[in-house]
């Protein structure tokens, strides 16, 4: 990963590290989990649980952070991303797996979904595309991100591949759950592969997103066959920006890392 690059290698490891706990914890906790950033590095340093905390908690961020993983092994696979890839980051993801033909693990949704929403002072409802066209919603997708993938991009390119892509899979949402874990991971990837750290959206910043998830997905109305997965309007614009403001945590860890090499290598050449 070119932003580990110029890094000794046990500085490399602390802000890969450092990286990992903070996407991880945040990613989670938009859905909800209670460990702290603190709790979360614990629980995947030493692989213990934390006393008084609920075990899908503890499962939740082991299952993200081998989903990590798989995203840094995908960003240097030869092969376009295809459909499995996909399946494999959501069995990783989907740690609480109960059998059921109708909501499957590592496989396209096959009921619809909705979601609730309050924007303003109106209640309003979100119908994702439907199971009988994720197939094929997906296989555009797909091509979305592997156009960028494999395209040299720059850092206001990522930004923006970063957000058509988050927001173009979330409003098709192909899987029953784990939609929102799974958008903040994959559209990650062209970010990794141009050479920058990945964009986190922070829990501080949780209502700021959904609403502006919202706000597009209402705009744009439900993605269906024939239609296009991605609409250019003002609130897609506005996610852009919001994209680019949440890189600030990831950037500011990579920039102290760069700190400690520069000192390092000022006290190696004084002694």
């Amino acid at each position: 990963m070119k932003f580990l690059e110029g890094l000794d290698d046990d500085i490399k490891i602390s802000l890969v590290v450092q990286l990992r706990n903070l996407w991880t914890h945040n990613s989670v906790a938009i859905e909800g989990n209670t460990l702290t950033l603190g709790e979360t590095a614990f629980v995947i340093k030493e692989g213990l649980t934390i006393k008084g905390k609920p075990l899908k908690d503890h499962e939740e961020v082991v299952g993200h952070s081998t989903a990590i993983d798989l995203i840094f092994g995908l960003v240097n696979k030869k092969d376009p991303i295809s459909a499995n890839d996909l399946f494999s980051l959501h069995t990783a993801v989907q740690t609480q797996r109960v059998v059921d033909i109708y909501r499957p693990v590592g496989n396209w949704k096959k009921e619809p979904n909705r979601a609730e929403v309050v924007i303003g002072d109106d209640q309003k409802i979100i119908e994702y595309s439907p199971p009988h066209q994720i197939q094929e919603l997906m296989s555009l997708w797909l091509s979305f991100l592997n156009e960028h993938m494999n395209s040299t991009i720059t850092k206001k390119d990522a930004i923006e591949a970063y957000a058509k892509l988050h927001l173009a899979f979330v409003h098709i949402h192909p899987f029953y759950d784990g939609n929102g874990r799974m958008a903040r991971l994959l559209s990650n990837l062209p970010v990794i592969k141009a050479g920058f750290p990945p964009i986190v959206i922070l829990k501080t910043d949780r209502y700021e997103y959904i609403q502006a998830l919202a706000n597009y997905q209402i705009g744009v109305g439900q993605i269906v066959k024939n239609k296009s997965i991605l609409r250019e309007n003002d609130q897609l614009r506005s996610f852009i920006t919001f994209c680019g403001e949440s890189w600030a945590p990831s950037m500011e860890l990579v920039e102290k890392a760069f700190i400690d090499q520069k000192k390092r290598g000022r006290d190696q050449a004084s002694t």
